[in-house]
């Protein structure tokens, strides 16, 4: 099964790469954010937002309500422990 995660970008680690450290639940990993930003929303405007995010890849902006939920659905389907296990092996240094 595919899962998007949801995690809130924290920083902007590299501008010219789009690479962002987004914060899930306490663990951090660099993530692409070149789908979520165009000329209205650079990179520097992404620091704070919520974002639904897979494979290394923020695909797209929700609110922090939703991401909340979906953090909560997923935590009672177990499957926030396999993801966050997998997370930590690529946890980006800070």
């Amino acid at each position: 099964m595919c899962l998007g995660i949801p995690g809130q970008i924290v920083e902007i680690v590299d501008h010219e790469n789009l690479l962002a450290r987004v914060d899930v639940a306490g663990v951090r990993r660099e993530i692409n954010i070149a789908c979520i930003v165009d000329d209205a929303h650079p990179p520097e405007a992404c620091v704070g937002d919520w974002v639904l995010m897979h494979v290394g890849f923020a695909m797209s902006r929700i609110d922090e309500a939703e991401a909340r939920k979906t953090l909560a659905l997923l935590d009672q389907l177990g499957e926030v422990e396999a993801e966050l296990a997998t997370m930590r092996a690529s946890e980006a240094p800070t």
